[in-house]
């Protein structure tokens, strides 16, 4: 029977070390371990768990690609000195209208070919991304965990809900919340002598999906009705709309965390 270590663990097992790491004292050390049952496990997610996060995935690729051609129009529309875009151009089939009047008046016949290249790709991208979207929808439907925390925390869709289900759920995955934070990669690094990054930046390790899905949601507090509206417009203020949704993401993460362990593997189960 094959066993998986978990790094950090196993590697905090071993204590302060004394003497240059070898493969050959790794595979004694991780001997050790098993045979006094004492080994650390790896917590390998269930098949509809990885098909989930495939699924997140690709949605998160599709999003992206999306707005790097958006971006694309932008740009020609920059460089060729036409009028500037608004941010909603593409929103609607009157603002598409628009936008193709906009580039026949003011761009040259290679800049109007470009941006009739990147509409058609835009067209393709979207009609992907609402199939994968609906079957996230679906998913999220089916999975206890994902109900559960879409009912309970307020800015949590579907998506969202998904994503903290797949890569935070699990019996016992999490000791604190803390160390879901860090997992997300949305922790604060702190000054090393031996890197370049100085303090106060985010870590940005773990699953790019949960940092985007949690940071969407914790922007979903900007609102009004929202209940630490009053929280997130005091650090709006002092220091800026990003750092205060960066600041709700946390909060979400961890109170997904504490619904989570509640649950255990229950909320991996179909719901």
């Amino acid at each position: 029977m094959a066993h998986v270590a978990e790094p950090a663990d196993t590697a905090f097992a071993r204590g302060r070390k004394r003497h240059a790491k070898t493969d050959k004292t790794d595979s004694r050390h991780l001997r050790e371990l098993l045979a006094e049952g004492r080994l650390p496990e790896c917590w390998i997610p269930p098949p509809v768990i990885l098909e989930c996060r495939a699924l997140l995935e690709l949605y998160h690729d599709l999003r992206a690609e999306h707005t790097a051609w958006v971006q694309r129009i932008h740009a020609v529309f920059f460089h060729q000195g036409a009028p500037a875009l608004g941010d909603g151009t593409l929103r609607t089939g009157k603002d598409l209208a628009a936008l193709r009047a906009a580039a026949a008046a003011h761009l040259s016949p290679v800049g109007q070919l470009q941006v009739a290249v990147a509409l058609e790709v835009l067209e393709a991208l979207e009609a992907r991304m609402h199939a994968v979207r609906h079957q996230l929808l679906d998913a999220a439907r089916h999975l206890t965990g994902a109900k559960v925390l879409a009912a309970r925390l307020y800015g949590v869709g579907p998506v969202t809900a998904l994503a903290l289900t797949c890569w935070l759920a699990g019996k016992d995955r999490f000791s604190s919340s803390r160390q879901a934070v860090r997992f997300a990669g949305l922790d604060i690094t702190v000054y090393s002598s031996d890197g370049k990054r100085g303090p106060g930046r985010l870590s940005r390790q773990g699953p790019p999906v949960l940092r985007w899905a949690v940071y969407e949601a914790g922007k979903a507090h900007a609102r009004a009705p929202a209940p630490d509206h009053r929280y997130y417009a005091q650090v709006k203020d002092r220091q800026g709309g990003k750092r205060a949704a960066l600041s709700e993401a946390r909060k979400i993460l961890r109170q997904a965390c504490h619904i989570l362990a509640e649950l255990g593997d229950d909320a991996l189960t179909a719901a």
